[in-house]
C-alpha cells in the first residue's frame, strides 16, 4: 500500500494544482497565437512551450538543477542571450534609410516618449491597492514602450527579476499585435491630406557611410551613455560585420545559425518565468495594461513629432505616418505604416522613408534602456 501511495504522490494528477493548470492553459494560448495566428512564433513558440515545461508538477525543471534554470542562469541572468540577439539584429539592419535622411533619428527617439511616460504611470498605480512597484520595477516594465523584446530582457533581467515572464510576454505580444494596435492611432492623428504626402526619393548611401555609421554611433554611446554599451556594441558589432563585406561567414551566421539557436534558449528561458507563483498576479496585470499604453503612447509621440517637423520640413515634405515606425518593432511598424500610406494613396510607398524611424527606434529603446540603468541599476 506505501508502494501505491508514494507512486500516487509522485503522479501529475497528485500534484497538480489550478494555478498552475491556468499557467499551462496560458502556455497553450501563447502556442495557439504563434501556430493559428502567427504572432510572433519564433519567440511565442519556446516561450509557450517553456511556460507548460515550468509548470509541470514534479518535474521541477525550472527549480535549481533543472534544465530550464541553468538555461535561464546561464542566458539571461547573465545577460547573453538579448546581447547574441541584438548582435544578430545588427548584422540584418540597413541604415542606409537613416543615413540619407538623418532627420528620421528625432522620429526615433520621440517615439521613446512611451517609456518615461510609463514610468510614471508605474509609479502612480502604487496608490491603487494591490500594487507595490519599485522604481526599478517601473522602469523594466516602462521598457516595453519601445517595442523592443531583447532590450525588455535586459532591462527587466537587470532591475526586475521576478517581473522578467510578465514584462517579456507583453513586450512579445504588443510587437505582435503591431497591425492591429497601430492603424487606428495613425488615423485618429493625421488627415487625409497628411496620409497623402508623397514624400522625395531618397538618395543612394555609399559603402563608406555605412561602415563609418556603427563606429560612430558606438564612440558617440561610449562618450556620453557608457551604460548603454553592451546593447548598442552588440548591434554595431552586428552591423559592421554586414557592411564591412569582409566577413561573410561571420554575418551570415550571426543573421541566422547564432541568433536562431539563441532565440530557441532565450524563449524557454523567459517561459521559465511563467510560474504560477509568478505569474499569477495583480501585478501581472497592471504590467499588461501599462505596456499597451506605453505602446500607444510611443506611437502617438512619433506621429505628433513628424507632424511638427513637417511644418519646418519646407521642399522635403514628411509624411506623418512615419512616425509611427519609430517604435522598434523592425520591420512590422515600417510595413504597417506603408500599408495605411497606400490606402490612401496607392502610388505612395513609404516603406523606405518609414525603415529610417524604424531602425532609429531600435537604438532609441537601447539608448532609453542604458538611461534608465543609469538611473536606477
Amino acid at each position: 500500500m506505501d508502494g501505491l501511495l508514494n507512486l500516487w504522490s509522485a503522479t501529475g494528477l497528485a500534484n497538480l494544482t489550478f494555478p498552475a493548470l491556468a499557467m499551462i492553459a496560458v502556455g497553450c494560448g501563447l502556442l495557439y497565437l504563434a501556430i493559428a495566428k502567427r504572432f510572433e512564433p519564433l519567440l511565442l513558440v519556446p516561450i509557450g512551450f517553456g511556460a507548460i515545461l515550468t509548470n509541470i508538477p514534479v518535474a521541477g525543471l525550472a527549480d535549481p538543477g533543472g534544465l530550464l534554470y541553468y538555461v535561464y542562469y546561464i542566458g539571461i541572468d547573465s545577460g547573453v542571450f538579448p546581447l547574441l540577439i541584438f548582435m544578430g539584429v545588427g548584422a540584418l539592419t540597413d541604415f542606409s534609410a537613416l543615413i540619407a535622411n538623418p532627420r528620421m533619428l528625432l522620429l526615433g527617439a520621440a517615439a521613446q516618449f512611451g517609456i518615461f511616460a510609463t514610468l510614471f504611470g508605474a509609479i502612480l498605480l502604487n496608490y491603487v491597492p494591490g500594487f507595490e512597484f519599485t522604481l526599478q520595477d517601473a522602469s523594466a516594465i516602462a521598457i516595453i514602450g519601445g517595442a523592443d523584446g531583447p532590450t525588455a530582457i535586459f532591462l527587466a533581467s537587470r532591475l526586475s527579476p521576478e517581473l522578467l515572464g510578465a514584462i517579456a510576454v507583453a513586450a512579445y505580444s504588443y510587437m505582435a499585435l503591431v497591425p492591429i494596435i497601430q492603424p487606428p492611432i495613425m488615423r485618429l492623428l493625421t488627415t487625409e491630406e497628411e496620409r497623402n504626402i508623397a514624400m522625395p526619393q531618397l538618395r543612394a548611401v555609399s559603402k563608406q557611410e555605412k561602415i563609418l555609421f556603427p563606429l560612430g554611433v558606438l564612440a558617440l554611446t561610449l562618450l556620453f551613455l557608457p551604460a548603454a554599451t553592451p546593447l548598442v556594441g552588440m548591434f554595431c558589432l552586428g552591423n559592421l560585420m554586414k557592411e564591412s563585406g569582409v566577413v561573410d561567414r561571420l554575418s551570415n551566421s550571426a543573421q541566422n545559425e547564432i541568433i536562431n539557436i539563441t532565440t530557441i534558449f532565450l524563449g524557454l528561458a523567459v517561459g521559465s518565468k511563467l510560474a504560477a507563483d509568478q505569474f499569477l498576479t495583480v501585478e501581472t496585470i497592471g504590467i499588461l495594461v501599462l505596456g499597451a499604453v506605453a505602446f500607444s503612447i510611443g506611437t502617438a509621440s512619433g506621429v505628433y513629432m513628424a507632424k511638427m517637423m513637417n511644418r519646418f520640413a519646407g521642399d522635403s515634405p514628411i509624411n506623418p505616418l512615419v512616425g509611427a515606425a519609430g517604435v522598434s518593432a523592425v520591420p512590422m511598424a515600417a510595413r504597417v505604416v506603408n500599408k495605411v500610406g497606400l490606402e490612401s494613396n496607392p502610388h505612395n510607398f513609404l516603406l523606405m522613408h518609414a525603415m529610417g524611424p524604424n531602425v532609429a527606434g531600435v537604438l532609441g529603446s537601447a539608448v532609453a534602456a542604458g538611461i534608465l540603468l543609469a538611473l536606477v541599476g
